[in-house]
């Protein structure tokens, strides 16, 4: 790395840290993509926030090769603008922040599309839907209720244990017969 010899300190740490965590961010990216468990690749620490948004851990060894590899070449692409050497500091540390926000924000959307929104009558019970067909008196006949799980609307056969349900009312899942039979209530 003779390139390096006439560079400041500041701007030799910055290169320093970037090309090997660029290497091993180019090795992990390859590894991930063909499948050799580089995303399960994190560290032992674990976080006290279980919280139902964050299904990832912000301690890991991907984080941190993020935020080195936003740091490193923020500071290497910001050195010859930002005279002041603490600011540009600041500035590759916020630069290696975004770098994992970007990171978590991906991760976020795409785990959105590995949810199994496929549909299950056991998904309907307790939920409201809207009279389509008459629902007749239990012994008489089943009727129709159009009801929306997971952003699609169905329309299902049910059947009530009390009076006829009229088109247009409004109705609430209370328990499935038969594996594809709603038995509704009028609310």
């Amino acid at each position: 790395m003779t390139f390096l010899e006439n560079y400041d300190s500041l701007l030799k740490a910055f290169w320093y840290i970037a090309l090997p965590v660029s290497l091993f961010f180019l090795i992990q990216t390859v590894a991930t993509f063909m499948g050799l468990g580089g995303a399960d690749t994190e560290t032992d620490f674990e976080t006290e926030t279980h919280d139902g948004d964050m299904p990832f851990e912000l301690f890991t060894l991907r984080n941190l090769i993020n935020f080195l590899l936003g740091f490193s070449w923020g500071g290497i692409s910001l050195y010859n603008l930002i005279e002041n050497k603490a600011v540009l500091i600041l500035a590759a540390i916020l630069i290696g922040l975004f770098f994992v926000a970007v990171f978590f924000f991906i991760i976020k959307q795409l785990l959105k599309l590995s949810e199994d929104n496929s549909f299950t009558y056991e998904k309907t019970i307790n939920k409201t839907g809207t009279v389509y067909l008459t629902i007749p008196e239990r012994k008489s006949g089943t009727g129709k209720v159009q009801i929306s799980v997971g952003g699609s609307i169905h329309e299902l056969a049910a059947l009530t244990e009390n009076d006829k349900i009229e088109t247009g009312s409004v109705v609430k899942v209370i328990r499935i017969e038969n594996h594809n039979l709603l038995i509704v209530e009028k609310i």
